[in-house]
């Protein structure tokens, strides 16, 4: 009896050794060696474990140890206070079996997503460079950025993770990385003097509502959801699928902000897009847990999309609204650099740059420099006569010797005739012998056009109109 009894203990004592070597921790991809998590905050870190274990993890900052237990499932999450920018670092997390975290930064981490312009890498597409690049390549060593690449999936119901890693910024992964991420991430590095993470989630030619969640997207009564027991394959336009693969794993992440770099694909439906770019912000804002962060995007760069379907004026005017309908939000116009045969315009070094500067004044509190272009303040009609006057204009306006030939004005007829520009002390007065009776002005508002007014700091105005008549 004695010796049946030792013997179900020797076993007993091996069975749970067994699991104790087994029991490894196992973290979504967004955790890893290189990474960098946002500073001056309550970090969220989760994963796998073995169910109903005790989890610590451990910080070699401040030495500091922080406990939870796993649910039934293995699934355990917690919250770890980091410092001020700085690192390297390591995390030793354990539920009996260790596993460390090495080469960890503290800084300013920024979720980067959109279609083909935010994906386009710095090593450009076939036959479409990206300007300059080449050398910002050879020259982009900087153990001060990371960088991650969420790789492309879809999917009908919500992931757990993604596939990716944190690298280095070093040419060889610069070169496959976002170009307008990576020029917004050197600017900010360089003028924050801090480590910054970047993390890319985006998919080429698609719409907005792929990127919005389940909860976000019954917002919108004129979206349909999918239709999640198809069998077949679907498109990564479905609504909600790029959320739930290459979004929803780093939901609760710590960072800083989002950036955001899409809508040509929406360009036909300007109405609802108005109401979806604000909608994804606050979609994201809610899931994430961590405040109304900041969110900066592109306009649309000027483009010939030919004679079918709506002047993409109008998407760019929907996104002009958009980033006043919510607080924290900004956006970088882009009229001067678009491309008329080219959809993804060379140039990310400018798109990069203009986002930085949106987030150096707005979210990081810098002064002394302007981040927007000219704003339309005020339209006053004196007889024939149209004067604007404009924000973000204090040093007044410029066209650096081009001239004023994208105007318009209309009357009451609403035909739009050429009108004639001067820029003066105060703003533009407009003209046209066509018009007696001005009643709507339209700057720039064509598919492809290349913008010509900026104010002295060298930012464009967006293409504005004053009415609100029916889009055709």
């Amino acid at each position: 009896m004695k010796k049946n009894l030792t013997f179900i203990a020797v076993v007993v004592n091996l069975f749970v050794f067994s699991i104790v070597l087994k029991a490894e921790i196992k973290l979504p991809a967004i955790f890893g060696n290189n990474m960098v998590l946002q500073q001056q905050t309550n970090a969220a870190i989760w994963g796998k474990a073995s169910p109903k274990r005790t989890v610590k993890v451990t910080c070699s900052w401040n030495k500091k140890s922080y406990s939870t237990k796993s649910d039934k499932d293995g699934n355990w999450k917690l919250k770890v206070k980091t410092p001020v920018a700085g690192g390297p670092y390591k995390i030793i997390i354990s539920d009996g079996k260790a596993i460390t975290l090495n080469d960890i930064l503290i800084g300013e981490v920024w979720v980067c997503s959109g279609q083909s312009n935010m994906q386009m890498t710095m090593s450009g597409y076939h036959n479409q460079p990206v300007l300059g690049s080449n050398k910002a390549i050879f020259s982009s060593t900087n153990e001060s950025i990371r960088l991650f690449t969420v790789k492309r999936n879809k999917s009908l119901e919500p992931l757990d993770d993604f596939s990716g890693d944190w690298k280095h910024c070093i040419p060889e992964n610069v070169a496959d990385f976002s170009a307008a991420a990576y020029y917004f991430g050197r600017m900010i590095q360089e003028s924050l003097g801090v480590p910054v993470g970047l993390i890319n989630a985006s998919w080429g030619g698609t719409r907005i509502e792929p990127w919005i969640s389940e909860a976000g997207i019954k917002e919108f009564d004129w979206v349909n959801l999918p239709d999640k027991n198809q069998q077949d394959d679907f498109s990564p336009q479905t609504p909600t699928v790029l959320f739930n693969a290459m979004i929803k794993p780093m939901v609760g992440f710590a960072m800083r902000g989002g950036l955001w770099y899409q809508g040509e694909s929406n360009r036909n439906e300007p109405g609802h897009y108005e109401k979806l770019m604000p909608g994804l912000i606050e979609n994201w804002r809610t899931l994430w847990g961590i405040g109304d962060f900041s969110f900066y995007y592109c306009q649309i760069a000027p483009f010939d999309y030919g004679t079918g379907g709506v002047n993409s004026a109008f998407l760019r005017e929907a996104q002009l609204k958009a980033s006043t309908s919510v607080d924290g939000v900004g956006m970088a116009s882009l009229m001067d650099i678009g491309e008329k045969t080219c959809i993804h315009p060379a140039d990310k070094e400018t798109t990069g740059e203009r986002l930085a500067y949106l987030a150096l004044a707005k979210t990081y509190g810098k002064k002394g420099f302007e981040y927007s272009g000219p704003v339309l303040k005020k339209m006053s009609v004196e007889g024939s006569i149209v004067k604007l006057t404009f924000d973000h204009a204090k040093n007044g306006l410029t066209t650096f010797s081009k001239e004023l030939v994208n105007f318009r004005i209309a009357g009451e007829n609403k035909r739009f005739y050429p009108a004639e520009a001067v820029i003066t002390r105060e703003g533009i007065t407009l003209t046209s012998p066509h018009v007696e009776k001005p009643v709507s002005v339209r700057y720039a508002f064509d598919n492809f056009v290349i913008g010509e007014l900026f104010n002295t700091e060298g930012f464009p105005a967006s293409s504005f109109r004053t009415d609100d008549w029916e889009i055709k």
